[in-house]
């Protein structure tokens, strides 16, 4: 059984949907999340290069687990075209029994999806 410090909800934000779809794809298939979930297109401002900038992006909500985590974020790194890709790591306090193991059971107990 699964408790909620077992489940990660990783933020990632794409710079268009194709490169979200991807990235979706990805990483379900490799088994490194359950499930993720690929948000309307939101408007970000940041700084870079002591710049405020304004563009453009779709997030993406990634549920995963602590153990996949470090696979997650170095699969993340390689495939997102962003110099510095936002990917950042949210752990739960509560949530629905059987959603979380669930999310347990899908990540990284089985080969890869071609």
């Amino acid at each position: 059984m699964s408790t909620p410090n077992n489940i990660l909800i990783v933020l990632c934000n794409c710079p268009d949907e194709d490169v979200a779809n991807r990235l979706a794809s990805g990483v379900v298939a490799a088994r490194l999340a359950a499930c993720v979930n690929q948000l309307a297109p939101v408007q970000s401002t940041y700084l870079w290069n002591e710049r405020i900038e304004s563009t453009r992006e779709v997030p993406l909500l990634i549920k995963t687990t602590q153990t996949a985590y470090p696979a997650l974020e170095a699969w993340l790194a390689a495939h997102h075209p962003y110099e510095v890709a936002e990917i950042i790591a949210l752990s739960l306090t509560a949530g629905l029994p059987a959603y979380l193991n669930w999310v347990q059971d899908s990540v990284g107990s089985k080969e890869a999806i071609e």
